[in-house]
């Protein structure tokens, strides 16, 4: 990549840091190109000229944060700690990232997610969905998930989650639950580890 190139992506990466910094704090609606402008160092003309509008902005903003996000999560599940303690990291980064997300922020995310964004749905189906299976049999093979419940049957528990967050009367509410409903989701009604 040449130097141009480079200086070009650095600015881009820094307005989208400066996107989702503000409205993570403030939401989607109570931010202006101009304060995303001064916070990246960089003028309205130079946001327009690498994203064309707001929307596009916010859209671009939404896959920055899915894949900075997979980023972490993808260190956890590389790393060599047991699968239970890889959990417990995953629900401990998506308990911080929840705590930080302003409500607006994350209503937007949903309602775009909901009407089918076709790169989060192909992200979950080719990168996520396969890294989960990976961590349900590293469990499985460790005794530390339950091998009696199938991939089949926890993948369809999983998709049925996701159909229900996606409801407009569910996503309003479900952001200060969220580190709950991943314990459920990863120990059941019993409220504890598998051990």
């Amino acid at each position: 990549m040449d130097g141009f190139k480079r200086r070009a992506e650095v600015k881009k990466t820094n307005i989208l840091e400066a996107a989702l910094d503000l409205f993570m704090k403030f939401g989607v609606q109570k931010v202006s190109i101009a304060e995303i402008a001064k916070q990246a160092n960089v003028s309205q003309v130079t946001i327009y000229n690498y994203f064309d509008s707001k929307h596009n902005l916010i859209y671009e903003v939404m896959i920055y944060y899915v894949e900075t996000a997979w980023i972490d999560t993808e260190e956890i599940l590389n790393s060599n700690i047991a699968t239970s303690e890889k959990i417990k990291a995953i629900i401990f980064n998506k308990k911080t990232a929840t705590n930080q997300m302003n409500q607006d922020f994350y209503n937007y995310f949903m309602k775009e997610y909901t009407s089918g964004i076709a790169y989060l749905e192909e992200f979950i189906a080719k990168t996520m969905l396969p890294r989960l299976v990976e961590l349900i049999d590293e469990g499985k093979d460790k005794g530390e998930i339950d091998a009696s419940v199938s991939n089949e049957a926890i993948l369809f528990y999983i998709q049925m989650l996701r159909e229900v967050m996606q409801r407009e009367d569910v996503y309003q509410k479900i952001l200060p639950l969220s580190e709950e409903i991943t314990k459920l989701m990863f120990y059941g009604i019993v409220g504890k580890d598998h051990k």
